[in-house]
Formats: C-alpha cells, sequence, structure tokens
C-alpha cells in the first residue's frame, strides 16, 4: 500500500508541476486564507514552490500569488471592518434600514434579520411583544431600539460582515422598496416566491421555497430539524446542485427552441448571474455560481473544462470577496462536496458498473457517497452529530430532486408573466415533494439516525474510505483496517456502553448530549433528570448507559429546544413518575410533543411553585424561581428570565440548578452556599458572576456546553471568574460527561463517563 500512495503522490505531483496555472491560483487561494499573516505565507511558499515547479519564473509567479492573495485579504477585511457605527453603540436610536435577507424566528420567540443601515449590515432583533410586519427583501424598515456592539455569543454574525445588533422596540413597514437593479430583483423574487406557493399545501409550499430558492425559513421546525436529522439538509440550501440543474434545463429548452450552441451558453451565463443573488448570494451559492460560469465560459473559448481549476477559481472569487467566508460552515461543506465528487466519483461510478448497477442509479450513488465522505467530518465537526440514514436517504430522494427543481424554476420563470400559466407547474411539483417530506421524516424516525461520534473517528473513516477509492492496491489493507476498527469500536461501545450499576449513595452526572443542559441526580435507585437536551443529543442512551430504566421526576426547564428537544424521546424510552414543566405558557413544537406523550402515558404534570419541594426518596429539590405573576405580565418574555431555578439536596450536599437564568435573576433569590454549581446559560458572558459566587462559593462548577458551539460558549471571562472564585470548573465539550459522586467530604470526579 505504501508504494501505491508513493506512485499516487507522483503521478499528483507530476499533474501539478505540468499545470503550473492550477499551481498559481491554489496559491492565491492559499494567500487569501492567510490573510493577514502575509509575510509567514510568503515564507512557506518560497519553501514549498521548489516542490510544486521546477521553473524559476513558474515559482516566482506561485510565490507573487500567494503574498498577493494574503495582501488583498488583509486589505479586504480592513475594509469590512471598517465602521461609523462606535460613537451609536450602546445609544438608543431610530432608524431607517434596508431589509437584506426574510426574517427568521428566533426560539424564544420574536425575529432576526440582517439589515442595510447606512452602508453597514446589522442585525435586527426582536422580542415576542415586538410584532414584525409583513415585509419583503428590500423593503424599507423603520426601527427604534438600542444599537450593541457584536458580543461573543454573536461570533457567527463574523463571516456575515455584520458590525451589529439592533434590539428592536418597534419596528415598522415605511412602503418604500429598493429601486434599480437591486429592485428589479426584489421583484422577481416576490413574484417567484408568491407563484411557488400556488396551488400546493403550506408543507410542500415552504419545501418548493427552499428547494427552489435557498429560503427555508418558511419550514416547521419539526421538518427542518427532519430533514437535518436525515441529511438532507442540503436541499433546501441554494448550492451547486441548483445552478447544475438550472443549466442543464436552460440548455434543454433552448434546444428546443432551436438557440444556438453559442447563445445557448451566454443564455446560461446570464441566468447564473441572476439566479446567484436571487437565491440569497450566500458563500455556497457564490461558489456554485463561479464554478457554473467557469465551465460555461471554457466551452465557450472551446476549452475542456478543469473542475479542479473552476474550483479554486471558485474559492479566489469568494474569499476575495469575503476572507471570513471560510468561517462559515456552509462554505466549507459546500467546497468539502465538490472537492470529494471530484475526486471520488468516477471511480465509484466505474466501480459500481463493473459490478452491473445500473447506469443512473450508479450515478446517484457514487455522487451521493463521494459528497458524504466529504462533509461528514465537517457535520461532526460543527453540529456534534453524524447522520446514519444520510447515504439512503440521499439515494432515495435523488429521482424527485431534478423534478421539483425543474418544475419550480420553470414555475417561478413563467410566475414573472402569468401565475395561471405557472400553476400547473406548482401542482404537478406537489408530489414529488410529498414524496421528499415523507422520506425525510421517515428517516429521522429510524432509531439512532443520528449520532454523536468523535470527529477524529469519522474524519479517519473519511480518509480510509476516500483512500481506498482512489489507490485500487490499498483497497484490501484499508479495508481491513476498517473493519478492526469497526470491530474495536464495537467492543469499545459495548464495554463503555454497559450500564453502570445503581449508585451506592449519591452520584450526580452532568450528560454530554451536545449544546444544551441535561443534569442526572441519583442516589441509590432514584432518578431524577433536569432538562434533557437538545432533540438529536442522545439523552435516552446516555441514561441508559447510567443505569437508568426508570425517572422518579423529570423536569424540563423552559421552552427551548435545548433543554426540552430530548423530552417526548425520555418519556417514550422509560416509566416517569412526575414531570415538572417549567414552559410557563410558552408554545412551542418540541414542548407540545412532551406534551402529548405525557397525556398519552398518563404521566402526571406539575406546575413550578416558587418554594415548593419536590421530593423523589432522599432527593429533595427546592424550587427557588420563577416567582408566580399573571400572564398577561410576561407575555413575550425570554424564557431563559423563566426558567425553573432549583437546589437540590441529599444530606448535606447542596447544589445549584439554574438552566440559563444569570446573575439578573439569580442574584434576587435567597440562595446558600453550594457544593456544585451548574453554571448557566452554558458559560456565557454574565457581568454579575463575581458577586453571585461570592454567595454561592461552589467547590465545583459544570458547564453543560456543545463542542464547537457557534455561540462562542463558555466565554473566556466566564472561565476566569469561575477560576478565580476557586471552583474546580468542568464542561462537557472537552470532559464529555462530568460525574460527581460524594465520598465522605470529598467529591469524586470521572470524566468522558
Amino acid at each position: 500500500m505504501a508504494q501505491h500512495l508513493r506512485d499516487s503522490l507522483a503521478v499528483a505531483l507530476a499533474e501539478v508541476r505540468a499545470r503550473p496555472l492550477h499551481a498559481a491560483m491554489a496559491a492565491l487561494v492559499i494567500g487569501l486564507l492567510a490573510g493577514p499573516r502575509a509575510p509567514i505565507a510568503l515564507v512557506g511558499g518560497l519553501l514549498v514552490c521548489p516542490l510544486v515547479t521546477r521553473r524559476t519564473i513558474a515559482a516566482l509567479a506561485v510565490a507573487a500569488a500567494l503574498l498577493g492573495g494574503a495582501v488583498v485579504a488583509d486589505a479586504r477585511l480592513a475594509a469590512l471592518d471598517r465602521t461609523d457605527l462606535g460613537e451609536r453603540l450602546g445609544h438608543a436610536t431610530t432608524a431607517r434600514v434596508w431589509l437584506l435577507e426574510p426574517a427568521r424566528p428566533r426560539p424564544f420567540g420574536g425575529r432576526t434579520a440582517v439589515v442595510r443601515l447606512g452602508h453597514e449590515r446589522v442585525l435586527v432583533r426582536t422580542s415576542a411583544r415586538v410584532p414584525w410586519p409583513p415585509a419583503q427583501v428590500g423593503q424599507e424598515l423603520s426601527v427604534d431600539g438600542v444599537l450593541d456592539g457584536l458580543r461573543p455569543a454573536d461570533a457567527w454574525l463574523r463571516p456575515r460582515n455584520v458590525h451589529a445588533v439592533l434590539r428592536a422596540d418597534r419596528i415598522g413597514a415605511t412602503g418604500r422598496s429598493r429601486r434599480g437593479l437591486a429592485g428589479m430583483l426584489d421583484g422577481v423574487r416576490k413574484r417567484a416566491e408568491i407563484v411557488l406557493a400556488r396551488g400546493l399545501q403550506a408543507p410542500e409550499a415552504a419545501l418548493l421555497r427552499g428547494m427552489v430558492l435557498g429560503e427555508d425559513e418558511a419550514l416547521s421546525d419539526r421538518s427542518r430539524e427532519d430533514f437535518r436529522t436525515a441529511g438532507l439538509s442540503h436541499l433546501v440550501a441554494a448550492s451547486g446542485q441548483n445552478v447544475m440543474l438550472l443549466c442543464a434545463l436552460v440548455f434543454a429548452v433552448s434546444a428546443l427552441l432551436g438557440v444556438g450552441l453559442r447563445a445557448r451558453l451566454l443564455i446560461a451565463l446570464g441566468v447564473i448571474a441572476v439566479y446567484v443573488p436571487l437565491a440569497g448570494g450566500g458563500p455556497s451559492i457564490q461558489r456554485a455560481g463561479v464554478m457554473g460560469a467557469a465551465g460555461v465560459a471554457a466551452t465557450l473559448a472551446g476549452r475542456p473544462a478543469s473542475r479542479w481549476y473552476a474550483l479554486l477559481l471558485a474559492a479566489a472569487a469568494t474569499l476575495g470577496l469575503n476572507p471570513r467566508a471560510v468561517e462559515d460552515a456552509g462554505w466549507q461543506m459546500s467546497f468539502a462536496a465538490v472537492a470529494a465528487i471530484t475526486l471520488l466519483a468516477t471511480p465509484l461510478r466505474d466501480a459500481l458498473r463493473r459490478r452491473r448497477l445500473p447506469s443512473g442509479v450508479a450515478e446517484a450513488f457514487a455522487l451521493t457517497l463521494a459528497a458524504t465522505i466529504g462533509t461528514a467530518p465537517l457535520i461532526a465537526l460543527h453540529f456534534d452529530r453524524t447522520s446514519v440514514v444520510s447515504l439512503p436517504a440521499n439515494v432515495l430522494a435523488a429521482p424527485a430532486v431534478a423534478p421539483v427543481m425543474w418544475l419550480g424554476m420553470i414555475a417561478a420563470a413563467l410566475g414573472q408573466v402569468s401565475t395561471t400559466l405557472a400553476t400547473p407547474f406548482t401542482a404537478l411539483a406537489a408530489y414529488p415533494l410529498a414524496f421528499i417530506g415523507w422520506l425525510g421524516a421517515a428517516a429521522a424516525q429510524v432509531p439512532n439516525a443520528s449520532v454523536g461520534a468523535p470527529v477524529w473517528a469519522v474524519g479517519g473513516a473519511s480518509v480510509a474510505a476516500a483512500v481506498a477509492i482512489v489507490v485500487p492496491g490499498a483497497r484490501r489493507a484499508v479495508a481491513a483496517c476498517v473493519v478492526v476498527a469497526l470491530v474495536a469500536a464495537v467492543v469499545l461501545v459495548r464495554v463503555s456502553g454497559r450500564a453502570l450499576p445503581p449508585p451506592e449513595g449519591l452520584r450526580v452526572t452532568f450528560l454530554d448530549i451536545g449544546q444544551g443542559d441535561a443534569t442526572l441526580i441519583q442516589e441509590r435507585r432514584t432518578s431524577v433528570l433536569v432538562d434533557t437536551g437538545p432533540r438529536d443529543g442522545g439523552v435516552v442512551g446516555r441514561l441508559r448507559r447510567a443505569g437508568v430504566r426508570r425517572l422518579d421526576l423529570l423536569v424540563v426547564t423552559h421552552a427551548q429546544a435545548d433543554h426540552d428537544g430530548g423530552a417526548a424521546a425520555v418519556l417514550r424510552a422509560m416509566p416517569v413518575g412526575m414531570l415538572l414543566d417549567g414552559r410557563d405558557g410558552v408554545r412551542e413544537p418540541l414542548g407540545l410533543q412532551m406534551a402529548a406523550e405525557a397525556r398519552q402515558r398518563h404521566v402526571r404534570v406539575a406546575l413550578p411553585t416558587e418554594g415548593e419541594t419536590l421530593r423523589a426518596g432522599r432527593i429533595a429539590l427546592r424550587v427557588l424561581s420563577p416567582r408566580a405573576e399573571p400572564p398577561e405580565d410576561h407575555i413575550g418574555a425570554d424564557p431563559n428570565q423563566r426558567a425553573i431555578v432549583t437546589e437540590a439536596q441529599i444530606g448535606e450536599f447542596r447544589m445549584l440548578l439554574t438552566a440559563d437564568a444569570e446573575s439578573d435573576v439569580l442574584s434576587t433569590l435567597e440562595l446558600e452556599p453550594v457544593d456544585v454549581l451548574k453554571v448557566s446559560h452554558h458559560g456565557s458572558a454574565d457581568e454579575g458572576l463575581a458577586g453571585l459566587l461570592e454567595r454561592l462559593r461552589p467547590r465545583l462548577a459544570a458547564i453543560e456546553v456543545g463542542a464547537h458551539n457557534t455561540y462562542g460558549h463558555p466565554v473566556a471571562g466566564t472561565l476566569r471568574t469561575l477560576r478565580a472564585a476557586g471552583a474546580a470548573v468542568y464542561r462537557t465539550d472537552r470532559d464529555g460527561s462530568v460525574r460527581v459522586e460524594e465520598r465522605g467530604d470529598a467529591l469524586v470526579v470521572r470524566t468522558h463517563a
């Protein structure tokens, strides 16, 4: 195998040397990625250039491209970071802004949307108390609110070049719309949105808009979660598949109309130029547009299109516009998928054809498997989950995707002239749309459809699979290694998955369920669970591993998906003595599912009462918050402020469970010193934490937080404050499940439990 790898590397290096333009473009991309580290990029380039090419001029060109890319990225970042909002931050403001994207619902009510304030991009954020007007992209809004700078939790806004957050107290539409070319595109998009909903039920209409225009905000939370679990989320995000199918449609229609080849190609270029901004202009569709345009341009020039060169060109173009695009998960997965398809799809397809698989099935399977191999490590990195059903779900969905896209695109085009002409096409699309929607829901319901797997394991499996596909002589050796690894994994899972016996005394486990809360309290055979984490967090498996077969008490502190997402699954999986429901009147899909499961299983449901103590065996759970208030006094309030805060006491042991309530709530409560503190809100920034710790004096602080989360949790300031207070700090993103047992006066901690 080693010889095959050396031979393959030598062939690849020879191909790079034979294509100096590819090498220069790759150097430009690396330089753009290096950004401010231009000197480092130049030194690295000078070291690498002799390996890439032995020609002096070509080596200098590669080095110049490398340095030039770094300088351009540095200048572009400086331009993007330039802002005139500094003096306005922290102050109330009244402003008129232009809506740049559809508003998206927030988990606890209200909406967010990126707008243009002057010449700068700002995120408008409302609470549930502030109604959002029925405005379209491109319309002007009048906003009253407070303009704040970005916080660590807003790190996800950096790749989008957002400079501030405008917390709106009032928002309304002025009736004005953009003009010029942007206004024309807004009109095209609006007419397309209207016609894509004609003659369809709401779920199918939302899915069609997502697949054709990349607008997934109309999808229900349940559908969006199902598609994510099934590995079908890419279908409702504008990507290379959209551009490829659009070009195929343009070529087919042009050929039927008798349009010449050159005219067809020019029309395709024009359609791509319109479609990219129409579909949102995000990093993924930008990449697809550049690659599609490069392929069309190569055909116009009479030259064979190079996928690798087109991919490098797309990377250079998107990074030149926004060097921070590389931080966007969608950008990363888009390029990883195309690179994997370019490298792996052809040998996979040929191998399947040799095994007498039909051509169409072999093509679909090869493309899907290649994209899955390329994106699986990134999905595990960003979302802490790996979809086990992604490959079969995508293969089954493939025959329905092209008809939906073509029918939707034809309808959107005809809808610019007449909705009557377009309606038959949307009506026909209803059938494949219904199938795709059913497939997503069915695949998501498969047991363990989405599992938590270490990034290193997923990455290793992907690399091994890629090597086995690309290097024929390596297949047997790699296959043997994979088999050994799988057997070892099964053994490890069985050993580590063996249920623990009930504790002899007290055991508290902060469960590793990703970005969310789930705290298990056990005392001999009594078990209490506070929160269940997200829907795909695997809380049921964690409970079984901890030896839990029945819960005496399940507490759901508030109505947010990272706290109540797994509650329905827990209620289905095991008997529950009582459910303490902290949703506080908030109605959202996951909470409604939980309530339905509790009713079906005749589980007693109670509401929190301040000062009440709930007992399960020797475990006493005292409810400290929320205070009883008339419903009208907190309609639309942030659920974090009204979350159930409890103090657990077992003998002399005390633990404060804070949910997402921070010091502004906790400081008003009657608190005593505790042994263990469950840190609020996954370790987010909290200015009053130091004063709170003076009262609590915890020996141990546990942060329940997901690895590589997009919120920046836990923030550095919170970690410093906890350590300065003398608490031993544990966090589930790095330590895995954290198990704490009381041994006399000592607390014994085991991690990765």
